[in-house]
């Protein structure tokens, strides 16, 4: 027995109207998201983030990351493996391909002392002085060269050394950046950067030295603890970290006691806000994972607020 005529013209109209009514979902689903003010700062714990609407095809994804972890201790989100499988391309902060680059990494060492024969004992008081020159000992990091070294840059050697307690060399520490550019790598998947090293670097040379003084020794000396482990900005850091509390981590970032208060439009703010536009960009391209520090996503002018302002719908991975 075949089908009568009625019968197929109604299956026709049917499947009409379902695939209508798909399109349209799918319209849906890409336009732009609209969130209320109040809407717009996430209050969920998590590092990880879906995007979508406005346009995109597909989801992109974006991880907070953090720059120095334990090994040990790190275990790569479920979701961030899922997100994997899913996008065709990574985004750092600075493309990894770039940072991994000895050229590069010769550059940045060219481009990372004072200019016009400065040194520490310029920018510092005495007890400053033998404060940092003692912590340089105890690295076993050699003084004249070093303290000609801009004291931004200088800091992130110290402080990561101090925290550390000098393991990225051993292998008991690592970053989130590394580890998932290891895996983007196997996985043959694009990196690209949201901003360049030598923006990075211009960034260091607008702040006047003697202000990058102050922060170098207001971060040694907020490192000190009293032997838990926990006390120190790094251990502090992680337990936010841990708990994924990416409106913590952008409070501490720009506590004003750290120093960098007088600086947050400019090592912050104005960096998330450039993001959004190669974010946009790429995500339109080709679903990406974003790869930014944590405490870049939190608060009212953190990446997902601006995202959401931007008209995408940001929503924690699941």
């Amino acid at each position: 027995m075949f089908p009568s005529f009625n019968i197929l013209l109604g299956m026709k109209k049917l499947l009409f109207l379902l695939g209508v009514i798909w399109l349209a979902a799918c319209k849906t689903g890409q336009q732009a998201a609209v969130y209320t003010p109040e809407q717009l700062v996430p209050t969920e714990k998590s590092l990880v983030w879906k995007i979508s609407g406005n346009g995109l095809k597909s989801p992109s994804y974006l991880y907070g990351t953090i720059h120095l972890i334990p090994k040990k201790e790190y275990e790569m989100p479920e979701t961030v493996r899922k997100a994997l499988d899913q996008c065709k391309q990574v985004a750092f902060e600075i493309d990894m391909k770039e940072l991994t680059n000895l050229r590069t990494q010769m550059s940045l060492m060219t481009k990372a002392f004072m200019a016009g024969n400065k040194t520490l004992k310029d920018l510092l008081s005495k007890e400053d002085y033998a404060f940092v020159k003692e912590k340089m000992a105890e690295k076993g990091l050699p003084g004249g060269m070093m303290e000609r070294m801009k004291p931004m840059f200088l800091s992130t050697l110290l402080t990561n050394e101090e925290e550390g307690e000098s393991a990225m060399g051993t292998g008991a520490m690592t970053s989130v950046e590394m580890e998932l550019y290891k895996s983007a790598k196997r996985r043959k998947l694009a990196t690209t950067g949201l901003e360049t090293t030598a923006y990075q670097m211009a960034i260091f040379d607008s702040i006047p030295y003697q202000a990058q003084a102050k922060m170098l020794i207001d971060g040694l000396r907020s490192t000190e603890t009293d032997g838990s482990g926990e006390d120190g900005q790094l251990g502090q850091m992680l337990k936010m970290y841990r708990e994924q509390d990416i409106n913590a981590m952008q409070a501490m970032i720009a506590d004003e006691a750290k120093g960098m208060a007088q600086y947050e439009e400019l090592l912050l703010k104005k960096r998330n806000r450039n993001w959004i536009a190669p974010m946009s960009r790429l995500m339109r391209e080709k679903p990406t994972i974003f790869a930014v520090g944590a405490g870049h996503l939190g608060g009212e002018w953190g990446v997902v607020a601006l995202l959401r302002k931007a008209g995408f719908r940001v929503e924690k991975a699941i």
